[in-house]
C-alpha cells in the first residue's frame, strides 16, 4: 500500500519526529497501457504545509510501483511550493522524501504521478446475429485486472488502444492525455456539450431490448484519437481492487451488416465445416469511429420469433483498424456438411523408355460432392481444393482459381436443401509434365 506521511521537525540529531499520516487520495486516475504492462497513476491530495520546510515522504512497499518515475506538484499556490530536493531514506525502506519549501502556511492540492505495474485490460466482445445472419448487435465491455499491490478507490479508468513502444512515447501520450482533459467536453461551450453528449448516447447506451434497463444504468466509455492510438475514457469512478478483475461496459451498437458463410477445406479442417462471420469496422456498418482492441468474442444467433438466443461460438481477434474487415473463426458446425467421393481413378498416357520403365503418365480423378444445409436458413458454402503438381481441372460447375495450388467452389444452399456437383482432376506426371 501506499502510504504519505509528513515529517515535522529537523532531520539529524532529532531524527523522523512528529511523523503525521496524511489524508487519503481525494482524486485518482488510471491510464493503463496494456502493451508496456505500465499504468500511470495520477492521485491527488490536500495537505496542510507550514510556512518554511516541509519534508514529505511517499511509501510504496508491497507495490509494484517504480519509484524512479514518482514526481510532485503543486496545482495551487504553485508559485509559494517549491521541491528542493528528492532522496531516498537510508532507514525507511522503499520510501522517498521530497524536501518542500513552501511560502504559503495552509492547505495545498498537490498531485503525485507514478508508473506501477500490474494492471492490465482486455476487450470481451458479444455478437448477436439476427435469425437470418445478415446482421447483428455487437457489444464490447473492457475487463480490467489489478495485480498491481494496490487498491485505488473511486478511480477514473482510461484505456490506451494501439501498440505503445518506447516510455518516451508514453510520456508524449501522458502529456497529450492532459491536453484533452483541458478539452474535456465539460469546458467546452454549452450547446457544443448537448451535441456531443447526444452522440454518445447514440452511439454507446443500449435503447432495446432486453439489455436495455442494465446498459442504461451503465457508465458510458469516451473515446478520443491520439494520432494512431485511441484513449477510452470511463465515464464516472469505480474501486479498482488488488487482486480483482472487472468488467466495465464500452459500447453497444446494433444494425452491423453481417456476412455468414461456411468453409471446407480438408487439409486444414479435415472433414469439418467451419461457421465464419464477417463484418467491417467502418462507419456504413455503424462502427469504424475507433479501432477494435484486442479480445475474446461469444456469438449467438437469434433462433425463434421470441428473441431466444443460441450459442454459436467462440474465438478470440486481434486489433482491428478502422476500416478492416474481421472474420470470426467460429468453429465446426454439423448442420452444414460436405462430403467428397473418389468417384474413379485412372492412369492414362503411360510413356515408356528405352529400358522399357516408366517415365511418364497422368492420372485422372473424378470427383463427386455431396453438400447438404440443415439449418433453417439459406447458407454460403466455400469449398477449397488443393492440388500439385502439373493439373488441370474440368468442371460444369464454376470455380474461381485462387493459387497456382488451389481452387475454391461457391455452393450457395437454400433451407434443409442438398446440391451436387463434380470435377475431373488431371494432374501429368514425369515426362508428360515438361510436354
Amino acid at each position: 500500500m501506499t502510504l504519505l506521511v509528513l515529517v515535522l521537525g529537523l532531520q539529524g540529531a532529532q531524527g523522523r519526529i512528529n511523523v503525521v499520516t496524511l489524508p487519503g487520495r481525494d482524486t485518482v486516475q488510471l491510464t493503463i497501457y496494456n502493451s508496456v504492462d505500465l499504468t500511470l497513476v495520477k492521485e491527488t491530495r490536500v495537505l496542510t504545509f507550514r510556512k518554511g520546510l516541509n519534508r514529505l515522504e511517499f511509501s510504496w512497499a508491497n507495490t509494484l510501483i517504480d519509484p524512479t518515475s514518482v514526481e510532485f506538484k503543486a496545482l495551487n499556490h504553485a508559485d509559494a511550493v517549491e521541491v528542493l530536493d528528492v532522496s531516498f531514506p537510508p532507514r525507511a525502506g522503499n520510501t522517498l522524501e521530497w524536501r518542500i519549501q513552501s511560502e504559503f502556511a495552509g492547505e495545498v492540492t498537490v498531485e503525485i504521478r507514478y508508473f506501477t505495474s500490474g494492471i492490465k485490460w482486455a476487450a470481451d466482445y458479444v455478437a448477436e446475429a439476427a435469425r437470418t445472419e445478415k446482421n447483428m448487435t455487437l457489444s464490447g465491455q473492457v475487463r480490467v485486472t489489478n495485480n498491481s499491490g494496490e487498491d485505488y478507490e473511486n478511480a477514473q479508468v482510461r484505456l490506451l488502444v494501439g501498440t505503445v513502444r518506447l516510455v518516451e512515447e508514453i510520456a508524449k501520450l501522458a502529456r497529450e492525455s492532459e491536453r484533452l482533459d483541458r478539452d474535456h467536453p465539460a469546458n467546452r461551450p454549452m450547446t457544443e456539450m448537448l451535441a456531443t453528449n447526444a452522440v454518445l448516447r447514440a452511439r454507446f447506451t443500449a435503447t432495446a431490448g432486453a439489455f436495455s434497463d442494465e446498459w442504461e444504468k451503465r457508465a458510458e466509455i469516451v473515446k478520443e484519437s491520439l494520432g494512431e492510438y485511441f484513449l477510452f475514457t470511463v465515464e464516472g469512478r469505480d474501486t479498482i481492487a488488488n487482486g480483482w478483475s472487472k468488467s466495465l461496459p464500452s459500447f453497444r451498437t446494433p444494425g452491423i451488416p453481417l456476412t455468414s458463410y461456411y468453409k471446407f477445406e480438408k487439409e486444414r479442417w479435415q472433414n469439418s465445416v467451419i461457421r465464419f462471420y464477417r463484418f467491417t469496422n467502418s462507419e456504413p456498418s455503424n462502427l469504424g469511429r475507433e479501432p477494435l482492441p484486442d479480445g475474446d468474442v461469444k456469438a449467438f444467433r437469434l433462433s425463434s420469433a421470441d428473441s431466444l438466443l443460441s450459442f454459436v461460438g467462440r474465438t478470440a481477434v486481434k486489433y482491428i483498424p478502422i476500416q478492416e474487415s474481421v472474420e470470426l473463426d467460429l468453429g465446426p458446425d454439423l448442420e452444414v456438411m460436405v462430403t467428397p467421393v473418389l468417384m474413379n481413378w485412372t492412369k492414362v498416357d503411360l510413356n515408356f523408355d528405352g529400358n522399357g520403365n516408366m517415365n511418364g503418365w497422368t492420372t485422372v480423378e473424378e470427383w463427386e460432392f455431396d453438400v447438404q444445409n440443415g439449418k433453417d436458413i439459406d447458407v454460403m458454402v466455400d469449398i477449397r481444393r488443393n492440388f500439385s503438381g502439373d493439373w488441370s481441372l474440368v468442371s460444369v460447375a464454376p470455380y474461381e482459381k485462387v493459387d497456382a495450388s488451389k481452387v475454391k467452389f461457391i455452393v450457395p444452399l437454400n433451407s434443409r436443401a442438398r446440391q451436387k456437383f463434380a470435377y475431373e482432376l488431371k494432374v501429368k506426371h514425369g515426362i508428360n509434365a515438361i510436354r
